[in-house]
């Protein structure tokens, strides 16, 4: 079974969002246009408490940008994002829900991030979606969504290693480029972890 995974289409991740992304409303369409293609579509959303560690303004004298320790494990600050019960932290009102199946929830715990849609950043607890692929017979994975250096990338090589077979749908991505270049090297780093590229045309 071949499944789609939507990474954080989500209103704060588009522009005018609290972490807007360049051009990341351009993926929503890519997403409608493909979902029919897929024996299954699952979507995961960002979802923090209001008092994420992930958040510059929990931190006095951090700055939005900056790396910093969060319990044992290095993290970016990021500005108050996709908190629960907000606006910010729906999926976007021009993405169709019809086809998604599923929408597993990650970041939900206040100590550690989740980049990943399989796992927190220390890979400590799992979300859930791994489970609900293998309960469906996904043997397939085509990724796309929010944030290509970020989000994407770590649910990439989450997928990767958990055995799945991987492409990434790269008209359907954009990134955060925190640093000129970093979305580049999250492509070339998916690459070599062993994704396969798609171009949308090539699905």
């Amino acid at each position: 079974m071949h499944a789609l995974l939507l990474i954080d289409l989500q209103n704060d991740f588009l522009p005018g969002g609290a972490l807007a992304v360049k051009e990341g409303d351009a993926v929503i369409p890519v997403a409608n246009r493909i979902m029919n293609l897929f024996d299954l579509v699952v979507a995961t959303q960002d979802f923090h408490p209001a008092d994420h560690g992930s958040f510059a303004s929990q931190h006095p004298g951090v700055t939005v940008g900056d790396t910093f320790d969060l319990h044992g494990l290095p993290q970016v600050a990021w500005p108050d994002h996709c908190v629960q019960g907000t606006a910010g932290a729906q999926l976007s009102a021009e993405l169709r829900r019809d086809a998604i199946s599923h929408v597993v929830p990650k970041g939900t715990d206040p100590t550690v991030d989740s980049y990943s849609g399989f796992f927190d950043n220390g890979h400590k607890k799992a979300t859930g979606l791994h489970a609900l692929l293998q309960s469906k017979g996904v043997m397939e994975l085509s990724i796309m969504g929010l944030a290509t250096d970020y989000c994407v990338k770590f649910t990439v090589f989450d997928a990767i290693e958990l055995g799945y077979l991987v492409r990434v749908v790269l008209q359907g991505c954009r990134g955060v480029d925190l640093q000129p270049g970093d979305v580049q090297q999250a492509i070339a780093d998916m690459k070599r972890a062993g994704a396969e590229l798609l171009p949308d045309a090539l699905i």
